[in-house]
């Protein structure tokens, strides 16, 4: 059997760490033929405790832990890359619990040739027992939340442009070159748009199957969605022909929103325009949170999802414009 080598960026994640150090040790494949390399951005909570004391009650699982001061997913990823012994490369997410057969179907993938990178399905789930938890978790792996983002939705096998997390031939890294440390989010789109650039191909296997917890609230959510708006600006900064449709609706429908505001200081028709704008959105979103509440016989997604979906749009929408025109700073945040 190959040898496999499980890289996974984290920080502060005493709360599900030992989720995924337990779904790794039930894994199908064979335990002699996998490392999992933790590239920790100096934990200041029991992170490393609770990667140890795993380490001591399984044996059987080679865990190595190493450091990664910068504190950001590219560098942890790249570190835990050079610490690697593996042929294949599978990247995770420290929140984030693989199926079973997860490590099994990304090797058989590659080795059926399939693509250079191969990854699979987020199955999405609430971080809390809240209703707005569940709603932000209905938005994200919603078709107006997350357009055509297919690792999100119900989609058949088939070449992407990319796909979460992902798994790959150790060589791959250094030939086309490890992630881009510059970047804060976006890394796994960047990495898969150079295997793209050079003729590789992305594989998405919706049997590949993983559990991801959204925000487990409207705060952190928009939080994460600035900043995904921020980097994604920068990456386009310096790749403007990857922009997709989805990516450019947002921030063209926050750039009206501005407009319009501004504009109606001067023509007040321009505040009339604004205000059928929202109302037309609102609606909009209003009859998704009422299909979802009916689907899922749960009134709370009638006001829950309008409310993080809009979140998700404005944040990441607005954060993109500030983006183009502001230059990039780095951040010490390694959450995905």
């Amino acid at each position: 059997m190959k040898k496999v080598s499980v890289i996974v960026p984290c920080f502060n994640e005493d709360a599900t760490i030992q989720l995924l150090l337990e779904a790794l040790y039930r894994q199908t494949y064979s335990l002699d033929d996998l490392e999992v390399i933790i590239a920790d951005g100096m934990s200041t909570d029991h992170t490393r405790h609770r990667i140890m004391d795993f380490a001591n009650i399984h044996p059987r699982l080679n865990i190595l832990i190493v450091d990664n001061p910068k504190r950001i997913i590219p560098s942890g990823l790249n570190r835990a890359i050079e610490a690697a012994r593996g042929d294949y490369l599978v990247r995770l997410d420290a929140h984030s619990i693989p199926s079973e057969d997860y490590v099994e179907r990304c090797v058989a993938a590659l080795d059926g040739g399939l693509g250079e990178n191969v990854g699979g399905k987020w199955n999405i789930q609430p971080s809390g027992n809240t209703w707005i938890a569940r709603s932000i978790a209905s938005a994200a792996s919603h078709p107006l939340g997350v357009g055509d983002a297919l690792y999100r939705l119900d989609a058949k096998a088939q070449y992407v442009d990319t796909v979460p997390f992902g798994a790959f031939r150790r060589d791959l890294a250094f030939q086309i070159g490890l992630f881009d440390e510059s970047l804060l989010t976006n890394e796994d789109y960047e990495f898969n748009m150079r295997i793209r650039n050079q003729g590789g191909r992305i594989w998405l296997d919706p049997e590949i199957q993983s559990t991801y917890f959204a925000r487990s609230s409207i705060s952190l959510l928009a939080r994460q969605y600035w900043r995904y708006g921020y980097w994604k600006a920068q990456m386009l900064k310096r790749y403007p022909k990857t922009v997709r449709w989805r990516q450019a609706l947002p921030p063209l429908f926050s750039a009206s929103l501005i407009c319009l505001f501004i504009a109606g200081f001067f023509f007040f028709d321009a505040w009339a325009l604004l205000l059928a704008e929202l109302v037309l959105y609102g609606c909009i979103l209003l009859i998704a949170g009422v299909k979802m509440a009916r689907s899922k016989k749960k009134f709370e997604y009638v006001i829950g999802l309008p409310i993080a979906i809009s979140t998700m749009h404005i944040t990441w929408g607005t954060a993109l414009l500030w983006g183009i025109i502001h230059p990039s700073l780095m951040s010490s945040s390694v959450k995905k």
